[in-house]
């Protein structure tokens, strides 16, 4: 990881989360270079290992088996992850354009897209066919076709006889079994030409065994819903056709002005492009100058050291780039559908269930290495430290992130009661509930301020959501942001690094506030030893703003987020979290809710929004605040995918703790599921009572603007406490 004492100075961006760059980010997180931010663009939070594909589709592995989980990765090797996809290059400024974000800028660039197998050629494939690359959008599509296969057709065609495509069709006749119709297309007169005759010879073997029919001279013509019409006019019944002949780069490459092969980038010897000495290329994407080779992953996994070392040359301006020298051929090892394989090197064939153990173990071997990774550990303490200090650093347990990283409820209750009450008459009220309401006109305004240290290294994606939780207050409260102020300490960086973390968080940030017909009107910034976003807010209420005091008996309780948030976070730090999970939580974190306090701010008699002190905390402050108690239906309670599975496993963030002092008047069974109530949240959802007549209605409208809320209590008769059911 960086050290907070060497300022950032240099960027290097990775665009796409190919093998190579897989193996980079590994190699990196073990020996990073001090002053280099990494940052790494991929579509989304996983990459699928090609080797493992075919057992996929013969059923042999399970989908997270095969997929190198990008956001443990990027944690690892201290790197941002953008989860969106690159669409282009500006050179001459040096960034990569990703849709609906500013600008991504690099000092020195690496390009590891992979390739697609679309055959836009041939009429009807983009609407009724799938090409195996990329992988993960094949293997999205190949699970959902298998699994409703086991009660309906399985007709399956593959365009394409060279290996991909006559593993993936020995893959999937075992997978469906011999009541499916599986077919080869292949439109020269062989199929399997770029290996050994022997090779080949026991491949089409295996193919006439499977009862796979294998068509040569066969170019397809049109792909049909339910066929695949052939150049000489006959159609072949197919329910799921798979395109697996081409190799296709991606087509932005061609504005990028870099010198291009066939659509695929150019490099030397060095990987670096004949072009722009500034970017480099590897894996499928890359065409070797020097060496040009078939498109295969071996080639990729060989090139990571390479590029690694070539990439700190070009960041450190010290030593000397090393030249990449494939090898002519490699071990090929072919699936046979069943558990057994083909080995086909240098002209010599091998096959049986041996060689099957033999690409597994490989295969294994290759995924352990990011399912696994290296234990860093941490900064030893000084020997001798102040009494406490261990226990307050949680016996090596970093400190969170988000509203996890915020003061504890009771003890900050403790500091507000030395605050004096509101000694002007137009502040009507202050600390105590969500914001100031201040008089204004014949309305009110209402004023708050949050900021959150940083949980990603996303300075961008740290903005958004950090702007969505400042003005949960101000919807909390019915009134519609006016106006904020931003405060932002930044990491030790070069001044030019500064201009464009700056305008990174200044560019999320004013699409977030004018989204809510907000304007941003000013603010501060300061270097410190890590990366805070903050705002001060502003809202506008026409009437009474919606305190935490109104809430009455037969009230229906609305949520309109999942919880859960916190949990996650904790254990995306220590590399537990799942991609997948973590992606999820944090688009949930980025959703406004503008939305949901429309609908709710009519009918609500108390609302406020859950951050810190979690849904259990919260609660018992609007009850506290109304004189009421309330009943709270577990079962109906929303909550993040992997979030309860998390909690299971032990992880919590810092301040669970302290928000358990809430349990002390509540009624509940211990459960993964019941420490949740405790979880802080960041950008959480709203709470609100409303009257329980209305309450359907509204969590229907809620639904229907695309909401994951739900009804999750009723309040009742009573001293402020809570009763936990189910």
């Amino acid at each position: 990881m960086q050290r907070p004492d060497i300022p950032l100075t240099r960027d290097l961006v990775m665009i796409g989360g190919g093998h190579t760059h897989a193996l980079v980010l590994r190699m990196w997180g073990m020996n990073p270079i001090p002053g280099v931010r990494l940052t790494l663009i991929n579509p989304g939070p996983t990459a699928a290992y090609s080797g493992m594909l075919p057992g996929l589709v013969a059923g042999h592995y399970r989908r997270e088996e095969l997929e190198i989980d990008l956001v443990q990765l990027a944690r690892f090797a201290g790197a941002r992850l953008i989860l969106g996809r690159a669409e282009g290059i500006d050179r001459a400024a040096r960034t990569v354009t990703v849709p609906e974000r500013p600008p991504v800028a690099y000092d020195i660039l690496s390009i590891d897209i992979g390739i697609s197998s679309d055959m836009p050629e041939i009429p009807g494939f983009a609407e009724h066919a799938v090409p195996a690359k990329p992988l993960d959008a094949f293997a999205d599509a190949w699970g959902s076709f298998a699994e409703a296969a086991r009660e309906g057709t399985k007709r399956v065609a593959v365009i394409g006889g060279g290996v991909a495509g006559v593993e993936l069709a020995l893959a999937a006749r075992h997978r469906l079994g011999p009541s499916s119709e599986v077919t080869v297309i292949e439109a020269e007169a062989e199929a399997l030409m770029l290996i050994a005759q022997g090779s080949r010879r026991r491949l089409i073997e295996h193919l006439d065994k499977a009862g796979v029919t294998l068509l040569t001279n066969a170019p397809a013509a049109r792909i049909h819903a339910d066929s695949v019409e052939l150049a000489d006019g006959t159609h072949i019944a197919s329910d799921f056709t798979l395109g697996a002949a081409g190799t296709r780069p991606q087509d932005w490459l061609r504005d990028t002005g870099l010198d291009l092969t066939q659509g695929f980038v150019t490099v030397d010897k060095t990987l670096r492009s004949l072009t722009d000495p500034a970017i480099f290329a590897a894996g499928d994407i890359a065409h070797l100058s020097h060496a040009p080779r078939p498109k295969a992953g071996v080639y990729a996994v060989r090139e990571a050291p390479f590029l690694l070392r070539n990439l700190t040359v070009a960041l450190t301006g010290k030593g000397r780039m090393r030249g990449y020298s494939p090898q002519r051929d490699y071990l090929k090892l072919i699936s046979t559908g069943g558990k057994g394989a083909v080995a086909d090197r240098l002209g010599l064939t091998l096959h049986g269930a041996w060689a099957w153990r033999w690409k597994d173990r490989i295969d294994r071997r290759f995924m352990r290495m990011f399912q696994s990774l290296p234990e860093m550990k941490p900064t030893p303490l000084p020997s001798r430290v102040a009494d406490g200090v261990a226990e307050e650093l949680g016996k090596g347990k970093p400190l969170c992130g988000g509203c996890g990283a915020k003061v504890g409820q009771a003890d900050l209750k403790a500091a507000l009661t030395e605050l004096p009450a509101p000694s002007r008459p137009d502040v009507l009220t202050g600390a105590g509930d969500d914001a100031a309401v201040l008089a204004h006109g014949t309305g009110q305004q209402v004023m708050t301020t949050d900021h959150v240290r940083a949980f990603t290294e996303d300075p961008w994606l740290l903005a958004r959501i950090t702007a969505v939780h400042a003005m949960g207050d101000v919807w909390a409260m019915g009134a519609r942001p006016q106006a904020a102020l931003a405060q932002v300490i930044l990491p030790r960086m070069s001044p030019a690094l500064q201009a464009r973390t700056l305008a990174e968080i200044m560019d999320a940030a004013q699409r977030t506030f004018a989204g809510a017909g907000a304007d941003i009107v000013g603010g501060h910034t300061s270097l410190g030893a890590e990366l805070t976003v903050g705002f001060t807010v502003t809202g506008l209420s026409g009437k009474a703003a919606i305190g935490q005091s109104g809430a009455r008996p037969g009230d229906a309780l609305i949520l309109t987020k999942p919880v859960g948030t916190g949990v996650i976070l904790a254990a995306e730090m220590a590399r537990a979290a799942s991609g997948r999970v973590v992606a999820r939580a944090l688009a949930s974190m980025a959703r406004p809710q503008d939305r949901a306090s429309a609908i709710l701010s009519p009918h609500a008699r108390a609302m406020t929004d859950l951050t810190g002190f979690g849904l259990a905390g919260h609660l018992l402050g609007l009850l506290d605040a109304s004189g009421v108690a309330a009943t709270l239906d577990l079962c109906a309670l929303p909550v993040l995918d992997g979030a309860e599975a998390l909690s299971a496993a032990g992880h919590g963030s810092t301040l669970l703790p302290a928000n358990r002092a809430a349990s002390a008047r509540m009624f509940y069974t211990e459960s993964p599921r019941a420490d949740l109530l405790f979880d802080p949240q960041t950008a959480g959802g709203l709470l609100a009572a409303v009257p329980g007549e209305v309450a359907d209605a509204l969590l229907a409208e809620l639904l229907e603007a695309g909401e994951q809320a739900a009804i999750i209590g009723h309040v009742a008769e009573g001293a402020p406490f809570l009763t936990i059911e189910g």
